[in-house]
């Protein structure tokens, strides 16, 4: 069945990436200027984040903060390490390309917990020389479509699923506890509507089907921001409407926290430190059309 579905990626559009992706001008950060964090203590078990700049934006380009800087905090690292792999601009797709998936792989050991986020980067057209070489297919089969780099050399696309189902199984196999979560929302998806629904319907899947847990986090802060109000959550964003402020941040790494524990069996529950204890289990609230598993 590969390549049978080639002409239908190459006009591939993601309506919510080309919406947003103007506001990403920033050349994208090269991964082996990026320190590989490293756990402090190999002898515990470690938490660790997979993701792009909205999880990891290290302060850059006017206070941008990511959820996965500011949830430490939340666990009792005398327990548990935390370690943030994140990297900014960088899809599913690119994060395996580059490379920065296998260190993360190389590192995974027994008893870890991997937790894997993207969708932000992921969208748009497989060859359009603006997407940075970051977009990958639609759904989470096997099809895949040969996209022709600037520099003239070839790569063979995969799907989004693709992607994270194999994030999945290196975790798995290294025995650790793969935990997938769908994208934070924009600023201007969160109040009329639900953000990233075709990512989350695709994390869902992939997780259902590679034995990996999953939850809605774009759900999980869209209901904390309603509750919060527009004028609060104004003041979480740092630019157009996709990356945090320092504040945006913690707050978003609560939201993790609260679909942690949401998670069957709450798996992490035993590293929690008691601010992380304090974080109410979230409760999805009864929706119809909704993506939830």
């Amino acid at each position: 069945m590969k390549n049978c579905l080639a002409s239908l990626f190459v006009g591939l559009t993601f309506a919510t990436g080309m919406v947003f992706a103007a506001e990403d001008e920033r050349p994208v950060v090269d991964a082996s200027k990026v320190a590989v964090e490293k756990a402090a203590n190999v002898s515990l078990p470690t938490f660790h984040i997979v993701g792009d700049s909205t999880v990891r934006s290290g302060g850059t380009g006017g206070g941008l903060w990511g959820w996965g800087e500011r949830i430490a905090s939340f666990f009792d690292t005398n327990k548990i390490n935390v370690v943030n792999h994140a990297i900014g601009g960088r899809s599913a797709r690119t994060y395996f390309t580059e490379g920065r998936w296998q260190k993360v792989a190389d590192a995974i050991k027994p008893g870890d917990f991997v937790i894997i986020q993207f969708g932000h980067n992921d969208q748009g057209r497989i060859g359009d020389p603006a997407m940075k070489g970051r977009p990958d297919g639609k759904g989470i089969g096997d099809e895949t479509v040969e996209d022709t780099k600037p520099d003239g050399t070839k790569e063979l696309v995969h799907t989004f699923g693709w992607y994270m189902a194999k994030f999945v199984t290196d975790a798995k196999s290294r025995g650790a506890t793969a935990i997938i979560c769908s994208p934070i929302p924009h600023q201007q998806r969160w109040e009329t509507g639900r953000d990233f629904a075709n990512i989350a319907e695709w994390d869902s899947q992939v997780a259902k089907h590679n034995g990996a847990l999953y939850f809605d986090l774009t759900m999980v802060i869209t209901d904390a921001y309603k509750k919060a109000g527009r004028e609060k959550v104004e003041t979480f964003f740092a630019d157009k409407g996709t990356h945090t402020t320092d504040s945006g941040a913690q707050f978003n790494a609560a939201r993790v926290i609260a679909g942690l524990k949401s998670l069957p069996g709450d798996p992490l529950g035993k590293f929690f430190s008691e601010k992380g204890k304090a974080i109410e289990v979230y409760q999805a609230e009864i929706r119809t059309n909704s993506t939830n598993p």
